[in-house]
């Protein structure tokens, strides 16, 4: 504020002391937003250098400059300034006596600012000059942001209102209008009331004080309460839209996530199972080379075996030759040699029955295996059952079942080839063994003397031998308790496959949730939509009442046409008689002639009385008609764009229903 009053003194060649005052106490004020010059007489210098201030250099947001005693130079000099301002909200120029200069300067004022919103211009003759108040009029409708103007007090008759009309008809931002004490009159209120049908902004218009008729302001203000209805219906439709398009972009958002949520979920799943594919395959290698190791030690043992059964063969056949030979002579000899083929037989029993042990073992290790083979069978049915989009998963994993298979195949080939070969070597041990009791019968004796040699040998054979069996005895448990671990390794895995099943289902069932929970959404909507329809209806039931009214109107207009003509008929028929009587008695009676004069001049003083009255009813009935017009034209649009919004945000939703993943996945169904 001290900065523009330095400004004014310094453009001023003689400064006025009252302004250089109203400035220093307002820069010490706390509200500087506000130029307060009201009251005081500002000279044409004053205004010039205000003009040249005002627009840019001043950051106010109010200017009051009423009762200043303005000249039309001074005005036009203020507002050329105001016109490229752009900060001035609000401008009070009350009591000034503007005239044709002033309004001319305003209305080029409105035509330029833009950012002006209320205007006072209270006791001023702004109504004076015609085309100063024509121009004025013209900036008012050309100006669309002005909101509220104060007209009170400045002598409009009913052409200045008739030009107010014209712009108010043309004006799509003001919302408040004074116009009291004119002298707008009959004429005057109607060319209002005729621009309030295409004027829908505003809201508040004051005629008191300027004669206009009862009826009109009362449709007056029937027409303001409409616009404000109008306004109340326009932004509650806009709350709803702006409702229902948030709720719809949430409703997106969440969908988003939970596709994007289900993505993630399935891409870990993925992960997991080719996982356990991977350590299943593993386990599998693990248990097909431990099988594989058994069986070569079933080979080996095997073949021990038969080692021994050939040794001991060839032993009892020595022994029962020698026995033979030296029954007599050494029957100790034969004694011991029973004895040591009855424990090689019990030792022969003990190793059939600990093969006959394995065999049972390696039954029911390949029963159990086909017990873990059907249960992965048993799982892949369900995860084909259950899961419908892991169909890749599901051919890995009948990938890795086939090569299991392939691989038990080709074990089992191994193992066939494994008993052919344990066949031709029992096929050549026999043909050995033949051919070695044909070389001992021949050298029989000489292999007498080296006879107890070898029992000590086949003593030493037999105990190497027992010891090895324990060896094996031992290495078997071991392994059948590995076994064991790793069919409860296998089991811990199935358990937590199921586990898993059971997690997806869990999912599953989430998904399902949220697709109820926006199908309850879609049904909060068409309940919101019946509501508005329930709306509809009520306005249309106003609508009725207001056809009512109307015609209770026209009722009682057409019982005031009876009663005035029965009231014409009586005054016809009483001066009739009394022109009788005037006749019979004119020579004497001229003063009944200017009484008979005076009541034919109220005869028709009632007559345009009544016409007027008549003619301001039609008026009333046409108003009554066109606002109803209106309202049902408004009802009908209502409507449509009700059914119309319901109708695309139901197709909206049923769409991005039908479009989301959850919509693909349930048709899917």
């Amino acid at each position: 504020m001290e900065e523009f009053r330095r400004a004014y003194a310094r453009l001023c060649a003689a400064p006025q002391e009252p302004v250089l005052r109203r400035l220093r106490e307002r820069g010490a004020a706390p509200g500087r937003g506000r130029l307060d010059l009201a009251a005081q007489s500002l000279s044409l210098e004053t205004c010039g250098a205000l003009g040249r201030l005002l627009p840019g250099a001043a950051p106010f947001t109010e200017v009051a400059l009423g009762d200043c005693g303005l000249s039309g130079e001074g005005v036009t000099l203020l507002l050329h300034g105001l016109c490229s301002n752009t900060t001035v909200k609000l401008l009070d120029l009350k009591g000034n006596n503007l005239r044709s200069m002033g309004a001319e300067a305003l209305g080029k004022l409105l035509r330029q600012n833009k950012s002006l919103r209320s205007l006072i211009l209270e006791w001023n003759s702004l109504g004076m000059g015609e085309e100063g108040f024509s121009s004025f009029c013209q900036g008012l409708g050309a100006n669309s942001f002005l909101q509220w103007l104060d007209l009170r007090s400045n002598q409009i008759n009913h052409q200045g209102a008739g030009e107010l009309a014209m712009a108010l008809k043309q004006n799509t931002s003001l919302q408040e209008l004074d116009l009291r004490w004119n002298n707008i009159g009959l004429l005057g209120g109607r060319a209002l009331l005729n621009c309030l049908h295409s004027n829908k902004t505003l809201k508040r218009l004051e005629l008191a004080g300027n004669n206009v008729p009862s009826d009109i302001l009362k449709a007056v203000e029937q027409a303001m309460n409409h616009n404000q209805d109008r306004q109340t219906i326009l932004s509650e439709t806009q709350n709803r839209a702006s409702v229902l398009s948030k709720e719809v972009l949430s409703l997106k958002d969440e969908k988003t996530k939970q596709f994007l949520d289900l993505m993630d979920t399935i891409d870990k799943q993925r992960e997991e199972i080719a996982r356990s594919d991977r350590m299943s395959a593993a386990r599998v290698s693990q248990l097909q080379e431990a099988l594989n190791e058994q069986h070569s030690i079933m080979n080996s043992l095997k073949a021990k075996l038969q080692m021994t059964e050939a040794a001991l063969a060839l032993s009892e056949q020595k022994v029962h030759n020698l026995g033979e030979l030296l029954n007599a002579m050494r029957q100790e000899q034969t004694s011991m040699a029973e004895c040591h083929l009855k424990e090689l037989q019990q030792q022969k029993q003990e190793g059939a029955d600990r093969e006959a042990k394995l065999f049972r073992d390696l039954s029911a290790a390949g029963e159990k295996n086909l017990l873990l083979r059907n249960q992965v069978d048993e799982l892949e049915k369900k995860c084909k059952i259950q899961q419908d989009q892991l169909f890749q998963v599901k051919q890995d994993l009948t990938n890795t079942t086939a090569e299991l298979k392939l691989r038990a195949m080709q074990a089992e080939e191994r193992l066939e080839t494994e008993k052919r070969r344990f066949k031709q070597s029992l096929e050549d041990v026999e043909s050995l063994r033949v051919k070695e009791v044909n070389h001992l019968t021949q050298h029989m004796e000489a292999s007498e003397h080296s006879m107890q040699e070898r029992i000590q040998k086949l003593e030493a054979i037999r105990i190497a031998l027992e010891e090895e069996l324990s060896q094996t005895k031992a290495a078997a448990l071991t392994e059948r308790g590995q076994a064991e671990e790793e069919l409860i390794k296998v089991r811990n895995w199935a358990r937590l496959e199921e586990q898993r099943l059971e997690h997806l289902e869990e999912k599953l069932r989430l998904m399902t949730e949220s697709r109820d929970e926006a199908q309850n959404c879609c049904l909060k909507q068409k309940q919101m939509v019946a509501e508005a329809q329930a709306k509809a209806s009520q306005l249309s039931l106003h609508a009725d009442g207001l056809r009512r009214r109307l015609e209770e109107l026209q009722q009682d207009l057409n019982s005031k046409e009876e009663e005035k003509v029965t009231e014409v008929n009586k005054v016809k028929v009483e001066l009739q008689e009394q022109i009788g009587h005037l006749q019979a008695e004119r020579t004497a009676q001229d003063g009944l002639r200017e009484k008979i004069a005076a009541l034919e001049r109220q005869l028709k003083a009632l007559s345009s009385s009544h016409r007027e009255s008549m003619l301001d009813k039609e008026g009333e009935i046409s108003v009554l008609l066109e606002k109803l017009r209106m309202k049902e034209a408004d009802i009908s649009r209502m409507r449509e764009e009700e059914a119309q919004r319901a109708s695309f945000l139901q197709n909206a939703i049923m769409a991005y229903v039908q479009g989301s993943p959850l919509g693909t996945h349930s048709s899917r169904k």
